[in-house]
Formats: structure tokens, sequence, C-alpha cells
């Protein structure tokens, strides 16, 4: 069922796009109101996740480890796994960033036989993961030509290696062959794994989707409803001076792209991708792991007002002696 209505929500989303600028013509609420809107939702919503995750309060020191701590000279610690420095913690929090280093080590368990537990590695996983971050990020950065004048060299040479097949005219992008296969690959795991199925909800498929729905929008145009990239990169540079113009000449496939585009902006900071900046603000990844080097005390502790023993005893004295009860204090 969860399928079955992030689909609905996506194909409304379509429709939605489709009849009010292909066949209503609103486009300055397609291509203005709507991009700023979803723009601000997610600037607004992005920094009030951050600051609110980072004024919680981490009364423990839980960093999350798996090798050797550093303890006694002659015994060899992991800095990596076990890093008890600054810059240990930044080289695993690069390897987690960029290489998905806890999702590799990553290993699934399963009964094959009653009675009998399995382990066996989960790579499919870490790849596809691998394959769809990477690929959305080249993309992303292949769309800054859009975005400034003159565009950076590194771009440009990033764009021609992306692009380097020839065949078909214009060329197509490995990227977005990759992007689309991983997304495959993520859907049909949810769809057809029995446990991943069993844990996944509404907000796992419909952001699949969604994703899946840009990539898919975005290839349309540039093999088979051509749209005029001059004009495209007039109309961004003007959303970006904040003197935005009307795109002329371009056609319904491209504000279904864009109304796309901005839906997932503004579902962003609400959503489970809000753990691409989350990920840099949880205590088992960026903390170091030195408790036996460093006392750490609760900065948010604070005095209790107890009842001691003796205040109990002082109070309730009188009427222990008289049921039998030992006492300290004869008085």
């Amino acid at each position: 069922m969860y399928l079955l209505y992030s689909l609905i929500l996506i194909v409304i989303i379509i429709l939605v796009g489709y009849i009010g600028a292909g066949i209503l013509g609103w486009y300055t609420l397609f291509s203005i109101i709507a991009p700023y809107f979803a723009l601000g939702v997610f600037i607004v919503g992005f920094i009030y996740r951050i600051v609110l995750w980072a004024r919680s309060p981490v009364p423990f020191h839980i960093p999350t480890v798996c090798g050797q701590q550093h303890s006694l000279p002659w015994i060899r610690s992991d800095t990596t796994e076990s890093p008890h420095t600054a810059w240990g913690v930044v080289s695993r929090m690069a390897l987690e960033v960029l290489l998905f280093r806890s999702l590799f080590r990553n290993d699934r368990a399963e009964f094959r036989q009653p009675q009998r537990l399995l382990y066996g590695g989960n790579r499919w996983l870490w790849l596809g993961a691998m394959v769809f971050h990477w690929s959305l990020l080249v993309i992303l950065l292949r769309h800054l030509r859009f975005f400034v004048e003159p565009v950076p060299g590194c771009i440009t040479f990033l764009q021609y290696i992306d692009g380097f097949f020839q065949w078909p005219l214009p060329s197509f992008y490995v990227t977005d062959i990759l992007i689309v296969a991983a997304l495959l690959y993520l859907f049909c795991r949810r769809l057809f794994n029995p446990q991943v199925r069993h844990i996944s909800l509404l907000s796992d498929y419909f952001a699949l989707l969604l994703i899946g729905g840009i990539a898919v929008t975005g290839i349309l145009m540039r093999h088979f409803y051509k749209v005029d990239l001059m004009e495209v990169k007039r109309f961004f540079l003007g959303i970006l001076s904040f003197n935005p113009v009307v795109p002329e000449g371009i056609g319904t496939i491209f504000y279904i792209h864009l109304f796309l585009v901005s839906v997932l902006l503004a579902y962003f900071p609400f959503s489970k991708l809000m753990h691409l900046g989350g990920v840099f603000l949880s205590p088992t990844r960026n903390l170091m792991n030195n408790s036996r080097m460093v006392r750490h005390v609760n900065p948010w502790d604070y005095p209790v007002k107890v009842h001691t023993y003796e205040e109990y005893e002082d109070e309730f004295r009188a009427a222990m002696k008289e049921v039998g009860l030992p006492v300290e204090k004869n008085e």
C-alpha cells in the first residue's frame, strides 16, 4: 500500500506540472513562484534541523568504535576505527562520508535452518549506495554550468569526462545511466526483500520515486524532448540574481522536471534525506574515543536534591523504634 500511495503522489505531482504549465499556461507559478518557495523552505528547514540537532544534549561520551582503543603505550591502537585524536575523527568521518565505511562493513544475518544463524556479506547494498550518491553528486556539479557564467574549467572537464561516449548524439552521460540503475536496484531491494519491505515506509518509496522521476525527465529532455539550453541558463541566472524571467520556447517537460525538483527541495528537510547534514552531527561518529585519557563530565548535569538515609531516619526514627526496626541513632 505504501508503494501504491507513493506512485499516486508522484503521478499527481507530474499531472499538476503538466496541467498547470502545459495546458493552463501558469508559467510564472511553476517557473518562479514554486522554485523560490521550495528554495526558501529548503534553506529554512535545513538550518532549523541542523540547529535543533546541534542543540540536543549529549550527556554521555558514546563514540562507536570497532578497533583497539588507545590505552597502553606498548599496545597499538587503531587510529581509524577507534580514533583518539581530532585528525583521527576527521579521517573516519571522511571515510564514512566519501566511501560509506560503516555500510561496507555491514553484514546480513539470516536463519537458513532452525537454530542456525548464518552471516554473509552485503556488498551489493554498499555498491548501490556508492553508485547512487556519487552519480548524484556528479550530476549536481554538472548542472552548475547553468548557474554560473563563465563556467569554471573544472566543471567543463567533469562534463567532458562524464560524457566521453559520443554515440548517440547528443552524447549521453555515464552518470545518467548509473543513477537510474542504482535507483532501480534500491527500489527492487525494498520491493522484493521481505525484511526490507517489512520496514519500508511511505517516505522511503516516495523519495526513491521522486528522485527517479527527476532523473527520467532530465534524460527525456536531453535525448527526446529538446529544450533551448541557452534559455534555460538565462532563466537560472535570472533566478540567482533575483531578476527572474519566464523562459520562452521551453517545452512542458522542463516545467515538470523543475516542479519535481521544487517538490524535492521542499520535502528534503522533513525527510530521511536530511542524513546529508545529520551525519556530521552524529555523536557516535564525531567524538574522539579518549575516555581513558580525559574525564568526561555531563555538562547538562545539575545538582539533585536527594533524601539521605540520615534524613530519613531523623524523620521516622520514632516510628521505626515503635515497630522494632533497628536505627543507627538512639536519640
